[in-house]
């Protein structure tokens, strides 16, 4: 049996409620997406998310105006960018507007898609992977 995709999904703050409804939908649709949730009070947050980042066999980032403001946000983004596995399976979310000369621009070059419900999100973002998943022949 294939273990599902793990999935890690950045986000600001801000778009707390949209990574939820998100991750609800990727679930549902048989991925294991990471939740900032299985960090408990007195856990070291940035080791928690570095081994999320670790097991991770794909990224979604969902961009705003405030993510992009965000140090932790970035770094992930970096993480990503930087690791062989992700390719292909990194994907940009942009949840809410957000001035194209905010959006780094390897960002812009990467299938950036447009979408301001998390349903649609994890319609479009399963579709993706699964393309994905099927191009490698996992």
């Amino acid at each position: 049996m294939v273990r599902p995709l793990n999935i890690f999904l950045s986000h600001g703050t801000a778009e707390t409620e949209f990574a939820r409804a998100l991750a609800d939908k990727l679930s549902k649709a048989g991925f294991s997406v990471w939740r900032e949730s299985e960090v408990l009070p007195g856990d070291n947050w940035g080791e928690k998310v570095g081994q999320a980042l670790e097991r991770a066999d794909a990224m979604v980032v969902l961009i705003s105006p405030s993510a992009l403001e965000s140090p932790w946000f970035t770094r992930e983004i970096e993480y990503a960018l930087g690791n062989e596995r992700f390719e292909g399976r990194f994907i940009p979310v942009m949840v809410k507007p957000t001035p194209a000369r905010r959006i780094p621009w390897i960002l812009q070059h990467l299938n950036l898609m447009e979408v301001r419900d998390p349903g649609k999100a994890g319609r479009e973002v399963a579709k993706m992977l699964t393309a994905a998943e099927q191009s490698n022949g996992r």
